[in-house]
């Protein structure tokens, strides 16, 4: 070999050497040759030429953005702060680098902003029970911006709402309220139901005279097992009965012996002298008290 020849070799080999580039599974190239995009090349082995092409180095695994807690104002004007975590994806390196600067501050700043107008679009209560939605419509909203940008936006997650204590007081009052009233709908629910059965055992045990005396002799058997001190004294239902008429039957007897007694103190209050002239006194010493009662009419 001459001695131009062997430097020259030397040249070539070192050449290609330092072209020689090595790019792992989640890493892709994009090329500029001489300014231009030449393609995206990787992973893998692969050559460029130096001094010529110049590599651009992107991970195309999936990235997460923390967006801080960030104070906004729901739609019916309760001041909160929520914050979120967005997970993206590059799937066109070559977009990703040229029609963006930073694409990771740029994505990060159109999920802040999202979040916050969604979130000022809802109330609160939806703001705290409806949280997949509006994950889904920030989603939605940041990925159709960033879509001409090669990123795709894979989910976004809601992590804390913070509110004010005084709200968080006010909301603790109401849901108080609302185990409350749920506990009397329950309880005044439970009494009508009982209440509709006693009525219905009480008719059966009406038409069954029999039954009621099952049932007293069932509460003895429940009394008994208790072992307590009580002392129970059954009074058959006849002496009862029989207590009940005697006791119309005095009422009676008092009620007519009432009515002669007032008859003889009307008798008593009259006198000779209150009697018409045209009866004589004969006819007075003669008389009973219903004779004289009965002229007197």
């Amino acid at each position: 070999m001459g001695p131009v020849l062997t430097p020259l070799i030397v040249f070539i080999v070192a050449l290609g050497i330092a072209g020689i580039r090595i790019d792992r599974e989640y890493q892709r190239g994009v090329i500029f040759r001489l300014g231009r995009v030449k393609g995206v090349l990787g992973p893998g082995i692969y050559w460029i030429m130096p001094g010529i092409d110049q590599k651009t180095l992107v991970d195309v695994r999936t990235k997460t953005v923390n967006i801080e807690p960030q104070e906004t104002v729901t739609a019916d004007s309760v001041t909160i702060k929520v914050n979120a975590v967005l997970y993206y994806r590059i799937i066109d390196p070559s977009k990703a680098i040229n029609r963006v600067e930073n694409y990771q501050m740029a994505v990060y700043q159109i999920a802040l902003t999202t979040l916050r107008n969604v979130v000022g679009q809802n109330i609160l209560d939806d703001v705290l029970q409806n949280r997949d939605k509006i994950n889904v419509k920030v989603q939605e909203i940041v990925d159709e911006i960033t879509e001409p940008w090669g990123v795709v936006i894979e989910r976004v997650e809601m992590k804390d709402v913070e509110i004010p204590s005084s709200m968080q007081r006010a909301m603790a009052k109401e849901a108080e309220a609302i185990r409350e009233k749920r506990a009397r709908l329950i309880k005044a629910a439970a009494e009508k139901e009982a209440s509709l059965r006693l009525s219905q055992a009480a008719q059966n045990i009406s038409k069954n005279p029999a039954a009621l005396e099952l049932r007293r002799l069932q509460m003895l058997t429940e009394i008994g097992a208790e072992n307590n001190t009580t002392t129970v004294i059954m009074i058959p239902s006849d002496f009862i009965n029989l207590a009940q008429r005697w006791s119309r039957g005095s009422s009676d007897e008092a009620g007519q012996t009432t009515e002669l007694e007032s008859s003889s103190e009307i008798v008593e209050v009259l006198s000779p002298q209150d009697l018409p002239e045209s009866i004589e006194a004969d006819s007075w010493k003669g008389s009973s008290s219903e004779d004289l009662n009965a002229q007197n009419i």
